[in-house]
């Protein structure tokens, strides 16, 4: 009888390098090829529209939209002359993902046809808002959404479709989508930042918020993929015995890329480069078969697209190199999970980090201006910071002893801590210089002195500072990372403001202003030192210190969103213009009900696992034994019988014991599911998911992996985890 999972490594074995020729010319020649650029605006679209529209957009001005058509000539004639066909606005709905509907750049005019594409089409489309997540904000009976054209960032080719950047809005104008709340707190931590700015530089108009994303993903052989039906409908493994080998001897970390996963990479970065992102890095991740990419850092809306744009690039590639990627932030048990680390910083339109250290006094006060208020941001918002993160795949890590921690704490470092430190106990005219980088003398001949930055690095910090900006370890690989940086704009921008008006309330009184800047910074560092720690974000004991220091330390996902809801949080968002309370309710809402029908599938998903491929190997393998007690029997006599039988008869028992705690397992499991169904709204659901399905699956899933281990391999039907992670 054929074996699907031999078959499928069979199958594995047999997939080749695919090397795929690299675009002609250096890369600066093919780089952003796909992109309508400024540059090749200029070729397309008359300069006095182009004037326009590069003044609004670099204002954050509403687009003139009597200036719409000219621009959509132009887009339209670029967009044909490299073999487009048809049209989408490209938009991020609340499913996490990307979404687009394609239409024709043609109409009927008379009988005959016609290419068009007006103005009208590209500022705004109309697309189904009753079949996306909206959390309650529109019936499924009240269908009518727009997207709406986001000229701050560049629309791109993929394949015969031009793509164009929206925001997505239901017909009463709430935000259906991450994009809007994302450039909403982009303008408000703009305003708020330039304002703090004015106190040390009045040359200061524009704060750009960056990002750079660091992108973790597994790669699996598609045929090993194929063979085991939780990968293709969950994206996880829900049982597997780990391997004798997995990441402990920390091998495969940075180590040499396989051939075949290089000649994928190199796949990937082409098409990368020609969409206009500027990849940069790559390199083996530690889990065997987990690999990382990074692109050099951009303005954040842009960085965020791009970072969608090239998940979906991944699994095109993948395809065609005959392997699928793995996005879940927990695909396999027992080795790490993928992250998506995100690299935040402020920068002014005259070229200063404000996240950087400065080189006299005067610029490290504002330096340690906007590192404290970051800090106090954190702090008085640390719940809400890891709502942001947390998810039904994400939960997977919580707390895990991987990233993220399920205490959100901010790492500053040996010098920056001592910074602090010494300004909580200095004069205000005293000063304090900070050495952004010192060097470290190795002693060894032929090697350069290394420049020491000024902090290390912890890799249990779920927010770390690293020397220029914060690196928000946090948030999930398959996650939208939008919703993580939108919510520590809004806090970001909150907490600058509120430093603002007091600074100038005493300014106002007569008092001046450099004392008045040393005494808030003194009391603020003061007030957020329970956020700080540089210790084991891990260990146990940082869990008790935690709790005493005030923290959240909330591990369940569906109680962690309510954060989302608090007064503090609620008041935050309305201040700076992010999101509503209505759009907070609704977005809350898209959680629990997401995090409920996830992990629905993946109970539903194990229940047919175990009883279609476990237990019947189990049972085969069980038969087996039983027909070889019984020969057993009688060819030996009763004394040599019940010696010879005894290993057979204690595997048996085994199978026995596991397959009907499997079974029952599965039933209650069943009957946990129904029921949680049954509650009466979208949170309660969500907590008897997490409360009480979840353990279950866990239970089924210990019995499982203990039958792996006891069942022949040659009856084992699904690939394991030697496999999985070792083919490639």
């Amino acid at each position: 009888m054929s074996n699907i999972r031999f078959d499928s490594i069979k199958r594995a074995m047999e997939h080749r390098i695919i090397n795929v020729e690299a675009p002609a010319g250096k890369v600066k020649d093919y780089y952003a090829i796909n992109v309508f650029t400024r540059e090749r605006m200029q070729e397309y679209i008359a300069p006095d529209v182009l004037a326009i529209l590069f003044d609004d957009v670099d204002n954050g001005r509403t687009i003139h939209r009597e200036i719409a058509g000219s621009v959509a000539i132009g887009i339209r004639k670029w967009a044909i002359e490299h073999g487009a066909t048809h049209y989408t606005h490209w938009f991020q709905p609340l499913t996490g993902g990307t979404a687009e509907k394609h239409d024709a750049f043609f109409t009927l005019r008379d009988g005959a046809l016609v290419e068009e594409f007006s103005g009208d089409s590209l500022y705004q489309q109309e697309p189904d808002a009753s079949s996306f997540p909206s959390g309650g904000i529109r019936n499924t009976f009240e269908a009518r959404g727009y997207s709406a054209w986001d000229p701050s960032s560049p629309v791109f080719l993929i394949g015969d479709t031009l793509c164009i950047p929206t925001v997505f809005v239901a017909y009463t104008g709430e935000a259906l989508d991450y994009k809007t709340p994302l450039i909403r707190s982009t303008v408000a931590l703009s305003r708020a930042a330039r304002e703090v700015c004015s106190l040390f530089d009045k040359q200061v108009k524009r704060v750009r918020i960056n990002l750079g994303w660091e992108q973790e993903y597994f790669l699996v052989d598609e045929a090993l993929f194929h063979a085991r039906p939780d990968l293709m409908l969950t994206g996880r493994t829900l049982m597997g015995h780990e391997s004798a080998k997995n990441q402990q001897l920390e091998d495969h970390y940075f180590g040499a890329i396989p051939e075949r996963v290089l000649a994928f990479m190199r796949h990937l970065e082409y098409e990368a480069l020609k969409a206009g992102i500027p990849v940069r890095t790559r390199h083996n991740e530690v889990a065997p078969n987990q690999f990382e990419m990074a692109p050099i850092y951009e303005d954040i809306n842009l960085a965020i697209d791009h970072n969608l744009l090239i998940m979906s690039i991944m699994e095109r590639v993948a395809q065609q190199h005959h392997f699928r990627v793995l996005l879940h932030e927990k695909p396999f048990a027992g080795v790490n999970g993928s992250g998506k680390h995100c690299n935040w910083s402020l920068q002014t339109n005259t070229g200063t980090n404000l996240l950087a250290p400065g080189k006299n006094p005067y610029q490290n006060l504002q330096f340690i201006t906007f590192l404290v208020n970051v800090l106090m941001a954190v702090h008085r918002h640390n719940g809400l910071l890891k709502a942001s993160i947390v998810s039904a795949t994400n939960e997977h890590r919580l707390g895990a002893n991987e990233a993220p921690p399920a205490i959100i704490s901010v790492f500053l470092g040996k010098q920056i801590t001592e910074v602090l430190d010494k300004l909580e106990n200095t004069a205000a005219d005293k000063g304090v210089i900070i050495n952004a980088k010192k060097e470290m003398k190795l002693g060894v001949a032929n090697i350069p002195e290394i420049l020491l930055d000024n902090t290390d690095r912890n890799r249990t910090s779920p927010f770390a500072f690293t020397g220029n900006r914060f690196e928000f370890r946090a948030v999930g690989s398959s996650a939208n990372c939008g919703a993580a940086m939108l919510a520590l704009n809004a806090a970001v921008a909150e907490q600058l403001s509120l430093f603002k008006a007091e600074v100038d309330a005493r300014i106002d009184k007569g008092e001046p202003k450099e004392r008045v800047l040393f005494d808030i910074i003194k009391k603020y560092i003061v007030a957020c030192k329970p956020i700080r720690f540089d210790g084991n974000g891990y260990s146990d004991e940082w869990k008790r210190e935690a709790q005493e220091r005030g923290l959240d330390c909330e591990t369940s996902v569906p109680v962690i969103i309510d954060r989302y809801l608090k007064p503090e949080s609620v008041q935050m968002f309305h201040a700076t213009g992010v999101l509503s309370e209505a759009e907070l309710h609704s977005r809350c809402e898209v959680k629990w009900a997401t995090y409920s029908k996830k992990i629905q599938i993946e109970s539903r998903a194990l229940g047919d696992l175990v009883v279609n491929h476990v237990l019947p190997a189990a049972k085969r393998y069980q038969t087996m034994l039983l027909q070889n007690v019984q020969a057993v029997k009688q060819v030996f006599s009763a004394d040599e019988t019940a010696s010879l039988n005894e290993m057979d008869y204690s595997i048996i028992r085994q199978i026995e014991h596991h397959s009907g705690a499997i079974l029952d397992g599965v039933q209650r499991m069943t009957e946990a599911r129904h029921k949680a169904n049954r509650q009466p709204d979208e949170r309660s659901k969500a907590l008897a998911y997490h409360d009480t399905v979840l353990p279950l699956m866990a239970e089924i899933r210990s019995h499982a992996d203990a039958l792996e281990l006891i069942v022949d391999d040659q009856m084992w039907t699904l690939p394991k985890y030697r496999e999985l992670l070792f083919i490639h």
